[in-house]
């Protein structure tokens, strides 16, 4: 028997493993059935080299728990090891196995998974105490049996095996005792290793797929197959819309299938959709870093044995390697959604509503990813047509171009509330463009920056006749007491609504328009919509909503309104606006008359009397508008019509338009 310590650099490796190199104890599984995968395949490749001679036999890996004992076993029956072997495999674990192997067959070792030392050592996390028995495939090697309990001391004898392959049997410690439950067994072997190579049983069941789909070629694959292997990978689910089988040997090693389910109006970035592999190896379902954010939406896998086993997530989003693969899915996905764009564009306008957030999310977070999409990014107006960018640009320069030069993007965020501002608009000559996307608000602003003299605003954002102001604006032909008295009209008849301002302004609209029109300022809805999705624009979240109550001063309505309110208050209001005119003519020249030097008692005196006597004046004026005002409910229902078309009348002020509505009636 020989006795002898671990070749480490450190007091103890066990340790390190644990912390560093393993952040869940499970992995010791996958690690030894990949070792046991790996050493199978070692001897396939040696045997198709006529190296080995003898017969393959049973190639199965193994995985058997023996509660009694209270061990697991993993067996195989690969190229197996010496005592020279053991070693300097497993005692001198510096050097790595597969390394050497690698480099001796280094054009046709494709299917060597890992480091076979380093992985072993996993084993140690679960386990109070291993044993290896293995016999080589070496004409007359002797069997040899390796016995450590986690400590740096370990034993190495001859033993009785008798047929070739290894076997590793792992004496489960107290706190690890779920790995002798079978079904805790199958689930992680469902988990890592329903797609290695070499068949894997236990409880005498093969628990996987030998041959996975990404690794056959796209020729011999139909579009059902995809389906099929979707709905294994993802049961339940409703079928994808399309797929991309990635096939890459230079300058890495890259396949898999990436696929688009129906993502619809939810943005949910989980990080379990992409499952990524190493040699068939499953090495983690958060692929952070390996997949740019925006494919957090794509559903598949990812299998490349440039991205080692035993990382660290941040090792992964740090490598080079890692780094070169991300930058070429995002070159792949474009160049697949380009091409299906170009072959069949109805086919494309048809997934667009599914696929529009990924394209979007994409779009708004990878630069390259942006570039190439402008070319086949989708618009959709209110009549269901979808245009490219380009496309849109030349349907709506002619008619939409600003005084400014600008070409003004008109769109709305919900077509069946914001109808009677579209129909004004498309009564006008414009096109509206639907936006009612979870990310659209950041998209047009996005598109703002890479569009040249380009401005998106909201149907709802003014009158009709300034969404794309050409500088004719037509004027309202009112003096300044007609527009003072109706703006108290008004404003003293609109509601107290919870977090809303309203601002009363007047313009010379179409007769046939509606009386009042509200609006919103653009730039500020925008922000508040976007605060909805960005914490750090919490502020403008906070604000109230800012509205513009227009006064159409052409409509009859508004006309017959202000000529009774003439009639029937200028007798009383006459004098007032004289009153207030005269003292600011004497409040103006008063101040002029003081403005460089320091005002006597006499001069302060007298300022004061006149600001309180235009200020008294004015609360007067509003006091007889508004009583005015109160006694006409055609106001009211004016203000309450355009409330109502703004989704604006809830609860009390909705029950009173409907009771003053019946008796109007």
């Amino acid at each position: 028997m020989k006795k002898g310590q671990i070749g480490v650099t450190t007091e103890n490796i066990f340790p390190v493993i644990k912390k560093f190199l393993y952040s869940d104890n499970e992995i010791f599984l996958r690690e030894l059935v990949s070792n046991a995968i790996d050493a199978t395949q070692k001897l396939k490749t040696l045997s198709s080299f006529g190296e080995f001679k003898g017969e393959l036999g049973d190639m199965r890996v193994e995985v058997k728990i023996d509660k009694e004992a209270g061990t697991l076993t993993v067996t195989d029956h690969g190229i197996g090891m010496t005592a020279e072997d053991v070693d300097k495999y497993i005692n001198q674990i510096a050097f790595s196995g597969a390394e050497e192997f690698v480099n001796k067959f280094k054009d046709n070792a494709n299917a060597i998974i890992g480091h076979f030392g380093l992985g072993f050592y996993s084993a140690f996390m679960v386990s109070k105490k291993v044993v290896i028995r293995s016999l080589s495939y070496k004409e007359g090697a002797e069997a040899v049996k390796w016995e450590c309990d986690g400590s740096p001391e370990y034993t190495m004898e001859p033993c009785d095996k008798t047929t070739r392959g290894t076997e590793v049997i792992l004496y489960i410690d107290d706190e690890s005792k779920e790995y002798l439950e079978q079904p805790r067994i199958d689930f992680l072997l469902k988990k890592y290793c329903r797609f290695l190579p070499v068949p894997v049983e236990t409880d005498g069941k093969v628990i996987n797929s030998t041959e996975p789909m990404w690794t056959k070629k796209p020729a011999e694959l139909t579009d059902d197959d995809y389906r099929k292997f979707y709905r294994e990978l993802y049961p339940g689910q409703e079928d994808p819309l399309f797929w991309i089988h990635l096939n890459v040997d230079y300058p890495f090693t890259l396949t898999g299938i990436l696929y688009f389910p129906k993502i619809k109006n939810n943005l949910d970035i989980r990080k379990d959709r992409i499952q990524l592999y190493s040699n068939q190896v499953f090495v983690t379902d958060s692929v952070e870093g390996v997949v740019p954010e925006f494919m957090m939406l794509l559903q598949g896998v990812i299998d490349s044995p440039d991205i080692p086993l035993n990382v660290s997530r941040s090792y992964l989003q740090s490598d080079t390697a890692v780094k070169k693969i991300s930058s070429y899915i995002t070159k792949k996905v474009a160049s697949r959604l380009s091409d299906l764009f170009k072959a069949d564009r109805k086919e494309f306008e048809q997934k667009w509503d599914d696929i529009k957030i990924f394209i979007e999310y994409g779009m708004l977070t990878d630069e390259k990813f942006c570039d190439a999409a402008l070319k086949f990014v989708l618009v959709k107006d209110t009549e269901g047509k979808y245009f490219t960018l380009d496309e849109y640009r030349q349907l709506i320069e002619a008619e939409q171009t600003d005084a400014e030069g600008n070409v003004v993007y008109i769109y709305a965020t919900d077509p069946v509330a914001q109808y009677s501002y579209i129909k004004a608009a498309n009564d006008k000559g414009y096109n509206v463009l639907v936006m009612d996307g979870q990310l659209d608000g950041h998209f047009i602003s996005m598109l703002e920056q890479k569009l040249d003299k380009t401005r998106f605003v909201r149907v709802d954002a003014d009158s009709v006749s300034n969404l794309v102001p050409k500088g004719d604006k037509k004027d309202t032909n009112l003096s300044a007491d007609q527009l003072s008295m109706l703006t108290i009209l008004f404003h003293s008849q609109l509601p107290q609504l919870e977090k809303a301002d309203f601002l009363v302004s007047f313009e010379a609209l179409d007769p046939s328009a509606d009386p009042i029109l509200i609006t919103q300022n653009e730039y500020m809805r925008r922000m508040k919509d976007m605060a909805a999705t960005q914490p750090g624009m919490a502020f403008y979240a906070e604000l109230p909503d800012s509205y513009n109550l227009i006064v159409n001063t052409q409509q009859p309505l508004v006309a017959k309104l202000l000529d009774e309110a003439e009639k029937a208050l200028d007798e009383k209001v006459a004098p007032l606006r004289q009153t207030i005119t005269d003292d600011n003519t004497r409040l103006a020249d008063l101040r002029k008359e003081i403005k460089d030097n320091k005002p006597t008692d006499e001069q302060k005196s007298s300022e004061n009397a006149l600001v309180s006597s235009i200020d008294k004046a004015r609360a007067e004026q509003e006091q007889i508008v508004s009583g005015f005002a109160a006694d006409k409910p055609v106001i009211k229902q004016m203000i309450d019509l355009a409330l109502l078309a703004n989704g604006l009348l809830r609860g009390k002020e909705l029950s009173e338009f409907i009771s003053r509505s019946v008796k109007m009636l």
